[in-house]
C-alpha cells in the first residue's frame, strides 16, 4: 500500500510520499539511541512539564488536528474533536500520575535495604492502525515518554499527515531531536526496524495477522511486545435492562468511528421475551442516522476508510445473508455519490452462520435471540476474541455472574465499552495481551528492578 492521503468521502489523491530508505531508517535510529542516553536522566519534572505542552498544542489547534483525521480517514469531525481532547487528557493524566506509577516501592526483607525500582528501556516501536490515528499514538507515547523511554513511530499507511504532525507537536513542545520520530516505512520493514539492537521493544494496534507478525518477529530477537487487536465485543441485553437507553447506546456503541472500531459493540445477544422491542428500538435509532459529508457538524456516519474495507464488510453482508441471514435495515452500498460509504445495517442472524464468528469493521450490527443468561452467556463467550463487553441488566446477581463468567478483558455493566486513562485496557484470546493505559500501561515498556542492600 503506497504511503498516501486519499479522501475517503471523495476518493481523490490528495498527497503521497516517498518511504523512508534503510540509510535513512538507520539514520533516524542512530539520533534516537542518542535521544534516550541523554532524555533517561531527565527528571519528572521536566518531563511533565513538556508532555503539559504537548497537550496544550492538542487543545489549541484542535480544529487544525480534527480536519486532518477527518480528511486522512473519514470519521466525522465532531469525533475527531472528542478525540483530540482525549489525546490533551491522557497526556495531562501521565504528567501527573508517572512519578507516583513510577516510584520506588520499599519491601520489608532480610536485607537492610530492598525495594523495586522502575527504569526505562530505550528506544519503543510503535505499529499503529488509522481508525483512531491521534489517541492510538498517544496513548502509547505518554505513558512511554514519561517513564523516560523514546519513542519511533509506524504509523498506518493511509495517515501520513496525521502521523508527521504528530512528530511535530512533540517537537514545537519541547522536546529534543529524537525522543519522539515517525518513520514513514511501509509494513515490509517493521521486522527489520524491531531486529535492530537498539529497539528494545514493540506495541501494536491493529489486526490479528498484524499482530501475529510483529509478535513472531520480535520473538526471535527475545523482545517485548503489547498487543491491542480486533475484537467482536458482545452487548447482552437481558428482561430488566432499560430497553430505551440500552438501544441509544447500542447505536452509539455500533457506529463509533463509523463502525471503525475494535471495541465498538458488534455482536447484540438479547433475550427472546424481549427481543422484537428491543429490534424495533434499534432499527428506529439506525433509520435516524445520517450519513454524509464527515466534516458536516450534523453528520452521524462518515464514510469507510479504504475501498477495501467497504468490499470486505459488503462481502460479510452477502455471506451472512446467503447463510440464512435477515437485512433489517441496509445491506448495500451507497452508490449514488462518491466515496467509500456504507449504511448504518442490521441483520439477525443465528450463532451457526459461519459469518457469526468473524469481527464486522463497518456499522452493521449481528442480532442473535437467545433463551436465557446461560445462552447469552455461551455464546458471548463462543468467539475467539476476548476484548470488551457491555452488558445490559438491573439484576445485582445476574451482573455479578456477567462480570465474573464473561471473557474479556473489560465488562461494562449499563455502560458502552470505553477508554479511560485511569483504567487498564486490552484484551485476551486472540484480541491481544499486554495493557495500556493507567498504573499498568506505564510498567509495560520499564524494566522492573529488584534492588537488595545488606
Amino acid at each position: 500500500m503506497a504511503i498516501a492521503t486519499i479522501n475517503p468521502a471523495t476518493g481523490e489523491l490528495l498527497k503521497t510520499f516517498e518511504p523512508l530508505n534503510d540509510s535513512e531508517i538507520g539514520a533516524k535510529l542512530n539520533l534516537a539511541q542518542a535521544a534516550f542516553l541523554k532524555y533517561r536522566n531527565t527528571s519528572f519534572e521536566v518531563r511533565s512539564r513538556l508532555l503539559n505542552k504537548v497537550a496544550d498544542i492538542l487543545e489549541e489547534d484542535k480544529d487544525k488536528f480534527a480536519k486532518l483525521m477527518t480528511l486522512e480517514m473519514g470519521k466525522t469531525y465532531k469525533s475527531a474533536i472528542a478525540e483530540v481532547e482525549k489525546c490533551a487528557l491522557v497526556c495531562r493524566y501521565y504528567a501527573e500520575h508517572a512519578p507516583q506509577f513510577l516510584a520506588d516501592v520499599y519491601v520489608d526483607t532480610d536485607a537492610s535495604q530492598s525495594f523495586v525500582r522502575y527504569q526505562p528501556l530505550g528506544i519503543i516501536l510503535a505499529v499503529m492502525p488509522w481508525n483512531f490515528p491521534f489517541w492510538q499514538v498517544f496513548r502509547f507515547a505518554a505513558p512511554a515518554l514519561m517513564a523516560g523511554n523514546v519513542g519511533i513511530l509506524k504509523h498506518a499507511s493511509n495517515v501520513p499527515q496525521c502521523a508527521l504532525a504528530i512528530e511535530e507537536i512533540f517537537r514545537i513542545a519541547g522536546f529534543e531531536s529524537g525522543i519522539f520520530q515517525t518513520f514513514l516505512v511501509g509494513a515490509a520493514k517493521v521486522a527489520d526496524i524491531i531486529a535492530d539492537d537498539r529497539v528494545k521493544a514493540a506495541t501494536l494496534t491493529g489486526s490479528e495477522p498484524a499482530g501475529a507478525s510483529l509478535a513472531a518477529a520480535a520473538g526471535k530477537q527475545i523482545k517485548k511486545v503489547v498487543l491491542e487487536l480486533g475484537g467482536s465485543d458482545p452487548f447482552i441485553v437481558l428482561e430488566s435492562a432499560d430497553l430505551e437507553a440500552a438501544a441509544t447506546t447500542a447505536t452509539s456503541a455500533r457506529m463509533l468511528n463509523n463502525g471503525q472500531s475494535c471495541i465498538a459493540a458488534k455482536r447484540f445477544i438479547v433475550t427472546q421475551t424481549i427481543a422484537d422491542k428491543f429490534e424495533k428500538l434499534l432499527l428506529e435509532k439506525f433509520q435516524a442516522l445520517k450519513v454524509g459529508d464527515p466534516m458536516s457538524n450534523d453528520t452521524d456516519i462518515g464514510p469507510l476508510a479504504t475501498p477495501n474495507i467497504l468490499n470486505d464488510i459488503h462481502e460479510q453482508v452477502k455471506a451472512a445473508v446467503d447463510n440464512g441471514a435477515k437485512v433489517v435495515i441496509g445491506g448495500n452500498p451507497i452508490n449514488n455519490q462518491p466515496g467509500n460509504f456504507y449504511p448504518p445495517t442490521i441483520l439477525t442472524i443465528s450463532p451457526d452462520n459461519p459469518v457469526a464468528k468473524e469481527e464486522f469493521f463497518g456499522p452493521v450490527a449481528m442480532l442473535f435471540r437467545v433463551k436465557d443468561i446461560d445462552a447469552a452467556i455461551e455464546l458471548a463467550n463462543d468467539t475467539p476474541f476476548g476484548l470488551g463487553a457491555s452488558a445490559w441488566t438491573t439484576d445485582e446477581t445476574e451482573q455479578k455472574r456477567l462480570i465474573s463468567e464473561i471473557e474479556a478483558g473489560s465488562v461494562f455493566i449499563n455502560g458502552m465499552v470505553k477508554s479511560d486513562p485511569r483504567l487498564p485496557f486490552g484484551g485476551i484470546k486472540r484480541s491481544g495481551y499486554g495493557r495500556e493505559l493507567s498504573i499498568q500501561g506505564i510498567h509495560e515498556f520499564v524494566n522492573v528492578k529488584t534492588v537488595w542492600v545488606k
